[in-house]
């Protein structure tokens, strides 16, 4: 990671700049507080400020959150999708909770590296190794479920991560110079980022509660949304009056979701029973990926509506998101099951393919919902229940034995570079399909798919060639934006005349993906 310029940063801190806010951490020496760069408090002399990457590495150098801005209730730094590097993709398994579940011998397993090598490279980029990392983001989600929930606040320690009432309570007190119950009325006077209630008592001992999600903006939630109905599983996803229900996979067991868009502000409302409150964090994370709430999209509306193609479109559809996933497997292996055939045929597959294996588990659907079946139920029981060329089943059942078996781990610490090789090793899966995968499930901003047909006939539509060779050089111009140029090519297709043929070269799937 480059070192953070301070003229810049502190040009954004003296304008109160809040396009910034959560890109870095303004630390003051002479009062020994971090601030946002938004904070209206008076700004500090250029000698008196330093600036920091993260909140931990301010916490490191001993410093306090400031108790007027609040400079941990903000959207989170899009550096974390934006960059690939090993600091970055620690970053994105921290906001998992991996640290809480593995530890940093976990953590480091993951990325493929030694503890002491990962050590050093954080506390080297970053100002703070994984251990004060992962603790500062307990904190931060502590500030917000104290802010937002009546939970008691035993409750809201074992939420947030910690291992000990004590070590909460310590925390705390380090880090925001109050204790739990003090930090619950100031938080509670502003209420900013991610803001919880508790909702109904939940069926079958689960955890009720309400998040409220913060988005940069401008915010295409609606887009969104539009691409999850579009998509949507009969029975497993249900999308209706703007919101969507589905389970979602966590670490102690499976929540139900709700999730709609904020009326009142750029974000969304998710309501979840959870398995077990420790699993907050985990799907906070999850949903802020699912609906890329932590993009800069000022700053990618900005770049690409500069080109003279995308620039009505932009203005057309201002911050568009990259529809992420909620569960990696999930995701690879719904679209495999779709590469062949058209959106609506392969929601009929994966709806069958849902209800049939649940049918033979004796598994009921749980609120009017059936959980997406596991690749381990799929690899079992596939060849039983799957129908279509034996090519396709075989690919999918061969995905869904090599997920099962631990062969294949995908996660997002994964590089973007290493999953798509290792899926393109796989039996049946080309560079699109790796390509679309890592765009959804580590929310790679880069990644054009330059052979699509939707987006070539989009490029056609606007007056262009409409080549691949043409998509790949204009790619250029669009870099390091490319997935969200994608995004809005395909939004702005036109439809397939009926009875039109496609190119036989190029297989089907890609003429489904349209956002």
């Amino acid at each position: 990671m480059p070192p953070l310029d301070h003229a810049v940063c502190y040009r954004a801190l003296a304008a109160r700049d809040a396009r910034f806010d959560g890109q870095f951490i303004a630390g003051v020496r002479t009062t020994g507080i971090y601030c946002r760069p938004s904070c209206p408090a008076t700004t500090p002399r250029p000698h008196n400020v330093d600036f920091f990457p993260t909140a931990a590495a301010a916490h490191e150098a001993g410093l306090r959150a400031c108790k007027r801005c609040q400079p941990d209730a903000v959207p989170g730094n899009p550096d974390w999708n934006r960059r690939d590097d090993l600091a970055a993709r620690a970053m994105r398994l921290i906001l998992d909770g991996v640290v809480e579940r593995e530890g940093v011998p976990g953590l480091a397993s993951r990325l493929g590296y030694s503890s002491r090598h990962l050590v050093r490279v954080l506390q080297g980029e970053l100002g703070a190794g994984p251990l004060a990392l992962a603790r500062a983001h307990r904190a931060e989600s502590a500030r917000a479920l104290l802010a937002g929930t009546d939970l008691p606040v035993a409750d809201v320690a074992f939420a947030a991560g910690f291992a000990s009432l004590r070590q909460f309570n310590d925390t705390i007190q380090e880090v925001y110079g109050l204790t739990p119950t003090a930090l619950r009325g100031l938080a509670r006077s502003g209420r900013h980022g991610v803001r919880a209630t508790p909702g109904a008592a939940a069926a079958g001992g689960a955890t009720a509660v309400s998040v409220r999600l913060a988005a940069r903006a401008p915010f295409d939630g609606a887009g969104l949304v539009r691409y999850v109905a579009d998509h949507a599983i009969s029975g497993v996803e249900e999308v209706d009056d703007g919101a969507v229900r589905r389970w979602i996979p966590l670490p102690h067991g499976p929540a139900l979701v709700r999730v709609r868009l904020d009326a009142e502000r750029p974000g969304v409302v998710c309501s979840a029973e959870l398995a077990a409150i420790a699993d907050l964090a985990p799907l906070v994370a999850r949903i802020r990926r699912w609906f890329d709430l932590d993009a800069d999209a000022a700053a990618i509306d900005e770049a690409l509506g500069r080109d003279a193609l995308l620039g009505p479109l932009v203005s057309a559809q201002p911050g568009i998101r990259i529809p992420g996933a909620v569960d990696a497997a999930e995701t690879l292996l719904r679209t495999i099951v779709g590469q062949q055939i058209s959106l609506p045929a392969a929601r009929t597959v994966l709806g069958r393919l849902a209800a049939d294996l649940h049918a033979l588990a004796a598994h009921e659907p749980r609120a009017g919902l059936r959980a997406f079946p596991d690749a381990a139920a799929i690899a079992e029981h596939g060849h039983s229940v799957l129908r279509g060329p034996a090519r396709r089943v075989a690919t999918i059942i061969g995905v869904a034995e090599e997920l099962a078996s631990g062969r294949l781990a995908i996660d997002v610490g994964m590089p973007a570079a290493e999953l798509r090789a290792r899926l393109e090793a796989l039996p049946g899966i080309g560079p699109w399909t790796a390509g679309y995968v890592a765009m959804r499930v580590l929310g790679a901003p880069d990644i054009l798919l330059a052979d699509d047909l939707v987006l070539l006939r989009s490029l056609r539509a606007a007056g262009a060639a409409g080549t691949t060779r043409e998509a790949h050089a204009l790619g250029e111009r669009w870099a390091p934006w490319r997935s969200y140029a994608t995004l809005h090519l395909w939004r702005s297709a036109p439809p397939v005349a009926t009875g039109a043929r496609e190119d036989g070269a190029r297989t089907a799937h890609r003429r489904r993906e349209r956002a």
